[in-house]
């Protein structure tokens, strides 16, 4: 496994339907020195999903990489598994992973200079209305809302920063400074 301790470690954690997705696409554009470590997941895509969004794959295969010790965390979510690979990042970039906060506490673990980050939408009916947005079904819908008070709260045992993702331009605006400062503290 390379070693990320001379690189910026970036977590993107938060409830389904926040807008993670979005939020890392924009960051991702605006800044050509972070590369996102794409993570692997079991679960069907999505209806509109980018078929890069992750690495989909079946069950067999994700347990045989397990096996392998080819993932930095993993986890078995909802009906699903979902994992972060082991990151081989270009040289000179930082690491993004945007991952559930089970897999930031892991990160976390490894790293704990990471800047974690814990994104959540502006109120429930809010959530609601982005997932059901992007298709999720009603039971998806109610399973994720019960795992976001359990992801919350986890959440709040890390050295997270929480930002409410209101306002997209904003938020990413917002991240881009922390990742800045942190760029800045660390060569400094």
């Amino acid at each position: 496994m390379q070693d990320l301790r001379d690189r910026l470690v970036i977590v993107i954690s938060g409830p389904g339907g926040v807008g993670k997705g979005t939020l890392v696409r924009e960051l991702l554009a605006a800044d050509d020195q972070l590369w996102l470590s794409q993570s692997w997941t079991t679960r069907a895509r999505r209806h509109g999903e980018a078929a890069d969004a992750y690495h989909f794959t079946d069950r067999e295969t994700f347990l045989g990489r397990v096996d392998d010790g080819g993932f930095l965390e993993w986890v078995e979510f909802l009906d699903y598994l979902q994992g972060t690979p082991v990151p081989e990042p270009p040289t000179g970039c930082d690491v993004v992973f945007e991952i559930d906060v089970h897999g930031a506490e892991q990160v976390w673990s490894r790293y704990p200079e990471a800047l974690l980050i814990f994104v959540d939408a502006p109120s429930p009916d809010e959530q609601v209305r982005r997932l059901r947005g992007r298709g999720d079904s009603e039971e998806n819908v109610n399973a994720r809302l019960a795992k976001a008070i359990d992801e919350r709260d986890r959440a709040t045992k890390l050295p997270m920063t929480f930002v409410i993702n209101d306002d997209l331009q904003g938020t990413v605006d917002e991240i881009a400074s922390m990742i800045c400062a942190r760029r800045s503290a660390k060569s400094g």
